[in-house]
């Protein structure tokens, strides 16, 4: 038998109408969510690209000394407010519907993409205006991110969430190197146009959402947890904001580590985070129920989800820099052009997505999910270090070939990572358990900059200094103009790379020593190969400390995927009114036992909620205690039988959980 079946038994004086098909509409359902995800995803990447023409077009120099704030927050703030908000947001699709959650998120998402197309100041007042449209604007793309993994396993039967899931996953992952390109591309034609792209597609999924979706998840009424709420916002933005804040230059140091109020966000975030998780083990309606982390699936792809998204976001950064910086001058590409051509050049690590994505998850479909994401993990790991083979000035070729075996690799993991985490969730916890997981991404894609980042800056502060110097002197530049440019912290350098802008012009020009150089001279410091030349040296010290600390992130991924265990779906064995479906919470009356059948390459967890708010958990080959007033249960492999009055059996818990 393929697929899942639900058998019920025939009440006495008539039998059961066949039940209609609880799984209607899924495609559509897909379709629409992964739009969703990809307009959420590309709008998160799509900045990072087309900041020089955004900042051209408001008429702000970031590299300039105070608006250099301006820039890390148009390039981070979208993220930090998805991660603070997804968990909470996936919260309220459980208590209020999901579907109606995601159709709110792709109208808020629309209607600030439009606010930030029309922004009319310029200057510091432009920067300010736009940043907190840009985190509205996130604040509907974290209602999207929370809804639309459990939107789609409500919909989808087990045996093709792994597929389902994958596709949407992929679509998140791609859609951030997707908006590298597009933002090359929009951003030179009009800057507005970056943020204009996604109206049209904001509009279109908003109406077809609220004609076309049904929500068929389980919702589970219960008051607001405000203080969980609180609490988890205030603890994840100031660790967050310590991480952006730690990044820029600090009292003479190149960077902000020291800087006692970064520090307190970081040890106050963390701090306020462990209160976070105590307060949710006392009240009722918790925001987030901390026992979820009990189950072996959840918890394992959580960690697996964060070292794979910090290995992968500082990924993404690195390239950026070492294409825009060094390689792409160097092949004579002027510093103008270089963000159109780093994202064109990045191409085979989106193509690589593309391809690995679908097909992992519906190989994990009927494999399961954990030689997959093992073997992703693994293979990124390799491709990490097969990277810091290359010279600085590579043959594009090899370069391709490696981050196209990235990609897949990536690929290969995210789609039955994704199916397994959602698949072990209870029907009433897939809102707050998926945007649980969002959290984890997009947490690690601001924490991988920071750190990435860091590891470059290191890099670059031991040897540029003293090079830059000297070939800033042998080229006619005063030793005491060339002093003061060598001892500025390597973030101006590296931010000028990363924004496409002319280094040497950007930290010369303002003294006006330019000016008093001979044109020979003048054109030869601002032409395409003196800072690339210069900078490929130390750049390559931090780039080696990246790449090593993206392939133990992986290497960890890898040890947590092994431990998802065998394939196993959470299955509530109960029936309501009008027959059997996904999203049935009925007591099972004695009369009617109810019998689930799975696929053969299919494994099953029960159980069923004994209430709104307490959810019960059940693992293959457990046996119900002998004592109270129902009969002991045992589970098989392919079938599940409800015991007497619909209880269900006790939760093995973590880690001798189902699937060892």
């Amino acid at each position: 038998m393929t697929g899942a079946t639900i058998a019920t038994t025939r009440q006495p004086g008539g039998s059961s109408p066949e039940p209609a098909d609880p799984y209607k509409g899924k495609w559509s359902t897909l379709s629409n969510t992964t739009l969703g995800m990809l307009m959420a995803s590309i709008d998160a990447s799509i900045v990072l690209i087309s900041l020089p023409d955004i900042f051209r077009g408001i008429q702000l120099n970031p590299l300039t000394a105070g608006n250099t704030s301006y820039f890390l927050w148009m390039l981070m703030g979208y993220m930090l407010v998805t991660a603070v908000l997804v968990v909470s947001f996936g919260r309220l699709g459980d208590i209020f519907g999901r579907v109606r959650m995601y159709n709110m998120g792709f109208a808020i998402f629309t209607v600030f993409s439009v606010m930030l197309s029309v922004t009319w100041m310029h200057g510091s007042s432009a920067a300010l205006f736009m940043i907190i449209m840009r985190v509205f604007q996130g604040v509907g793309g974290a209602f999207i991110m929370a809804n639309s993994a459990a939107i789609l396993t409500d919909a989808f039967p087990p045996e093709q969430r792994g597929l389902a899931l994958g596709t949407n996953m992929v679509a998140a992952i791609a859609g951030s190197f997707i908006g590298l390109v597009l933002g090359g591309l929009l951003g030179p034609i009009d800057w507005r146009l970056v943020f204009l792209v996604s109206v049209p597609v904001g509009v279109v999924g908003t109406a077809w959402g609220i004609i076309n979706l049904e929500d068929k998840g389980v919702r589970t009424p219960a008051k607001i947890d405000w203080l969980g709420n609180a609490t988890f916002a205030f603890g994840l933005v100031a660790l967050l904001v310590g991480v952006v804040y730690g990044i820029e230059p600090y009292d003479g140091h190149t960077m902000g580590w020291t800087n006692p109020l970064v520090l307190a966000g970081l040890i106050g975030g963390v701090v306020v985070l462990g209160l976070f998780a105590w307060i949710e083990t006392k009240v009722a309606a918790p925001m987030f129920r901390i026992p979820l982390f009990r189950i072996r699936s959840f918890a394992a792809g959580n960690v697996a989800s964060l070292m794979a998204a910090l290995g992968r976001g500082g990924l993404m950064f690195i390239l950026i820099i070492w294409l825009q910086g060094i390689w792409l001058p160097e092949h004579g590409y002027s510093f103008a052009q270089t963000p159109l051509w780093a994202g064109i050049f990045m191409l085979p690590l989106t193509g690589g997505f593309l391809l690995a994505g679908p097909l992992s998850g519906y190989l994990s479909d009927r494999f399961g999910a954990r030689p997959f994401a093992t073997g992703g993990m693994i293979s990124a790991a390799v491709s990490f270090a097969l990277l810091e083979l290359l010279p600085i000035n590579f043959s594009y070729i090899w370069f391709a070939l490696l981050i196209l075996l990235n990609g897949l690799a990536m690929g290969l993991f995210a789609s039955p990572n994704r199916a397994a985490i959602m698949n072990s969730l209870p029907p009433g916890q897939r809102g707050q358990g998926s945007g649980m997981v969002s959290t984890t991404m997009n947490a690690a894609m601001v924490l991988s900059i920071g750190i990435f980042f860091t590891l470059i800056i290191v890099g670059l502060s031991a040897d540029l200094p003293t090079t830059l110097y000297n070939g800033l002197v042998v080229h006619g530049v005063p030793a005491a103009a060339a002093r003061r440019v060598a001892d500025l912290p390597p973030t101006s350098s590296v931010f000028a790379a990363f924004l496409g802008y002319n280094p040497i012009q950007s930290l010369l020009g303002p003294s006006g020593v330019l000016a008093h150089l001979t044109d020979a001279q003048s054109s030869f410091l601002t032409g395409r190969s003196f800072f690339p030349s210069l900078i490929a040296g130390p750049f390559s010290h931090g780039l080696h400390e990246a790449l090593d600390f993206a392939a133990g992130a992986c290497l960890v991924a890898a040890v947590a995927s092994a431990m998802l265990g065998k394939q196993y779906f959470y299955q509530a064995p109960a029936a309501g009114p009008n027959g059997p479906g996904p999203s049935s919470t009925a007591t099972v009356p004695a009369s009617s036992p109810v019998l689930v059948t799975a696929g053969r390459s299919e494994k099953v967890l029960a159980g069923t909620q004994s209430g709104p708010e307490d959810p019960s958990f059940a693992s293959r080959g457990e046996t119900a205690p002998t004592s109270g007033p129902n009969p002991p249960v045992r589970l098989r492999d392919n079938d599940i039988t409800a015991s007497k009055a619909g209880r269900v059996l006790p939760a093995r818990r973590w880690p001798h959980s189902e699937g060892s």
